[in-house]
């Protein structure tokens, strides 16, 4: 086999295989992900749940002012019977008392209402602490599982680079550039081995004087169909030699 095409089948298959961590970071770096999304959606429900506790609480402060208002008003409204001299005056103010005792009722339901509702987010609160308690031991625990993975990975992915890095020193320029062109579209398909006289990058058949040339790989053939650069496997040489 043309010593070219030994070469630059050996750097695909290191290229393929250096590709092939690809996925496995993006699956370990989903795991966390999906960790830390449950997490956020935890703070975000707290969130929620503190807003609507502050706002009941803001809501109670404000009846319990009105109440201390209505008080002084039906203490001032007695205060002020002394003074009545005419009936239309006194109707006045026992409408005024009538209405600032209703307004009273109103608003201490309003308070008991507010309490009833910040003791219910409360224990809502309480839970989805629990739950980010255990949402953040997860997140721990993937973290950790995950960075030792990536760093078994990024070493792995470091001594291919490094015998990648020999193996290009070793090519020649023109060749290793044809190469790299080719595989800027075709990723890990850039060089493909050729079964029952089709190219397994296309799957076109090969006609007989192109598979007669790929056969005797004395030279770096390319697809005439995708263009991608051809090799007979060994033991289907043998086989269909």
């Amino acid at each position: 086999m043309n010593k070219h095409l030994e070469e630059l089948i050996d750097l695909s298959q290191l290229d393929k295989s250096i590709d092939d961590f690809t996925p496995l970071i993006e699956t370990a770096q989903k795991k966390v992900a999906r960790r830390v999304e449950k997490r956020d959606d935890i703070v975000k429900r707290m969130n929620v749940l503190n807003e609507v506790i502050e706002k009941a609480n803001s809501s109670a402060l404000a009846y319990e002012e009105q109440i201390r208002t209505l008080h002084a008003q039906l203490t001032l409204g007695e205060s002020k019977e002394k003074e009545i001299k005419t009936e239309k005056e006194m109707k006045a103010l026992s409408m005024e008392g009538e209405l600032a005792k209703e307004k009273l009722i109103h608003a201490n339901e309003e308070i008991e209402r507010q309490q009833t509702i910040v003791a219910s987010k409360k224990e809502e609160l309480a839970e989805a602490q629990k739950e980010l308690d255990v949402a953040n031991a997860e997140l721990e625990k993937i973290s950790t599982e995950v960075n030792a993975k990536l760093a078994s990975i990024d070493a792995d992915k470091g001594k291919l680079f490094g015998e990648r890095e020999e193996k290009t020193m070793a090519i020649d320029m023109k060749i290793l550039s044809f190469y790299e062109k080719i595989r800027i579209w075709a990723r890990n398909t850039a060089v493909v081995p050729v079964r029952k006289q089709a190219c397994y990058g296309c799957y076109m058949k090969l006609n007989e004087n192109v598979y007669a040339t790929v056969i005797k790989s004395e030279e770096i053939i390319t697809c005439p169909h995708c263009g991608r650069i051809m090799y007979i496997e060994p033991q289907t040489a043998d086989t269909e030699a």
